[in-house]
């Protein structure tokens, strides 16, 4: 009950006119931005960060502004994957599979309405979790001390790298970057200058808007420029629009499998809606694919990911809450986006701001009824949206990207600092190093810094206190497992495809 009425509260904060405005706009924007191939969720709101601030909004509108951008960019993604063969990001890649095949058989109405539902499903489980487990976790995190919070970093840290299939090297690598990148400026604790070499500009440390527009809308612009077509040809979604009861029926277990395997995915630092989506589909693939019909036109392959994504996406929203350890890359961004209020998340978030906590709660219930309703009707526009082309797509970022760094300042060598961190994310992107660990790092590094001095402090310098909590061990030792199983399991694999005879061979 005392939950209900912490929610009828945030209803009240998501129902104010410019609230509910703000979760309108930032539904469509979310969801064109999502569908447009190559964008994603962590540039959606990262674009849109900087207009929030200049608009000067209060804490929780920004925050239902973004977090409604982030919803509608995981909806939009599905739209691309389906029409084009091409995710809108990689939480999308694995509705390709299916979704494809499907329009090309006539069904992409089907497939689009399907997957609607499915991230409609998705989503709403999460956000009843969120309602459930939040509070909850909130309060046993009030347990944690210094050293707790600092051995947690690591394993968010850890985490990151071993979920990221092929790249824990990379992703890693990619936190110590933001890491490194964090300690530029006025050491808080002592006074002294850090990296700043000698530039007065870089005493306040690397502004966080300029670091995420640098490295993932000015590096996606250089991404764009490499294609010069003039927009993508969709499949046209004549036929049927609207699933039946039958295939709403073959589907109703998977979403809600899905949803639940995607939102205990989504609460895990740094595991994010790819491995969701990912593992989300093998289940289903093992669980249904008597007769071969997934990666053929299975609506199932639809909706499980989508399912799995979407609610993955809510997940996330756990850790950053109550942890104050971002769940995804893009929940990083807005874990930034509070900074810039002066609001620290944490567990003590809910009792100090409980306005800004329940409010965007509520306002996640408000903007799935949005985008469900929104996305099935407007799929004529949609597609027609997707066949803009470059040469008029990338001027509209680059100058939405340029007034909103100039704004934070009005000065201009942020614009060249962002520049540059676009070169470098651009650079990073071409050798195949994912960028969103380095907002991660970015974002963590403070916390991280700021409860190790405080931890040795306590006992003068003696590292000890690191391992004496049971909290402190079980962490590391997840840390250690989270980073071991995956190498050993690839290990595994290898020895025994080696050890397997080859039939070509006997």
């Amino acid at each position: 009950m005392e939950i209900m009425g912490f929610l009828g509260q945030g209803f009240l904060v998501a129902l104010k006119p410019l609230n509910l405005l703000l979760a309108l706009f930032g539904c469509f924007t979310g969801t064109v931005l999502g569908m447009l191939p190559g964008l994603g969720p962590i540039n959606g709101v990262a674009i849109l960060l900087p207009i929030a601030f200049a608009l000067q909004l209060p804490p929780e509108s920004a925050l239902i502004l973004l977090a409604a951008v982030y919803m509608g960019c995981e909806y939009g993604g599905r739209i691309s994957s389906i029409l084009l063969n091409v995710p809108g990001d990689a939480g999308a890649i694995m509705t390709t599979l299916d979704g494809n095949p499907m329009a090309k058989k006539g069904f992409a109405g089907v497939a689009l309405s399907i997957s609607a539902i499915a991230s409609f499903s998705g989503s709403l489980i999460a956000t009843i979790g969120i309602t459930l487990f939040a509070p909850l976790l909130a309060n046993w995190a009030l347990s944690f001390g210094p050293a707790e919070y600092f051995v947690l970093v690591v394993f968010a840290i850890s985490t990151l790298g071993g979920m990221l299939g092929g790249k824990p090297v990379k992703a890693l690598l990619g936190c110590f970057i933001g890491l490194a990148l964090a300690t530029v400026g006025i050491d808080s604790g002592t006074g002294v200058y850090r990296l700043t070499f000698d530039n007065v500009h870089l005493s306040d440390g690397i502004q966080f808007i300029v670091l995420v527009i640098g490295l993932f809308a000015i590096s996606e612009i250089l991404i764009m420029l490499e294609h010069t077509h003039a927009g993508q040809v969709a499949l046209k979604t004549s036929g049927r629009m609207l699933f039946n009861a039958k295939e709403f029926g073959q589907t109703f277990f998977t979403m809600l499998r899905s949803a639940i395997m995607g939102f205990g995915i989504g609460v895990l630092p740094g595991a994010g809606a790819t491995v969701a989506s990912a593992i989300a589909y093998t289940t289903e693939k093992r669980l249904n694919d008597k007769d071969g019909t997934f990666g053929k036109g299975d609506i199932r392959g639809v909706a499980a990911p989508e399912a799995a994504n979407n609610a993955s996406a809510g997940g996330s929203f756990i850790p950053m809450l109550t942890l104050g350890v971002p769940g995804s890359g893009t929940t990083a961004v807005m874990l930034g986006a509070l900074t810039l209020y002066n609001i620290t998340p944490g567990p003590l978030l809910f009792q100090q701001k409980p306005e800004i906590v329940w409010g965007l709660i509520a306002s996640l219930f408000i903007a799935n009824i949005i985008l469900v309703i929104m996305n099935i009707p407007l799929i004529g526009l949609f597609t027609r949206i997707m066949a803009i082309p470059y040469s008029i797509m990338v001027p509209l970022i680059a100058a939405v990207s340029f007034v909103g760094v100039y704004g934070i300042h009005s000065g201009t060598f942020d614009l060249v600092l962002m520049v540059v961190l676009g070169v470098i994310g651009y650079i990073l992107r071409k050798m195949d190093f994912p960028t969103a660990p380095i907002i991660l790092g970015f974002v963590l590094a403070e916390l991280m810094e700021q409860n190790l001095r405080r931890a040795l402090a306590i006992t003068n310098g003696d590292i000890s206190i690191l391992f004496e909590s049971p909290i402190s061990i079980t962490l590391w030792i997840l840390s250690a497992l989270v980073l071991i199983l995956p190498v050993a399991l690839r290990f595994r694999a290898r020895r025994q495809a080696k050890a397997s005879p080859d039939p070509l061979n006997p």
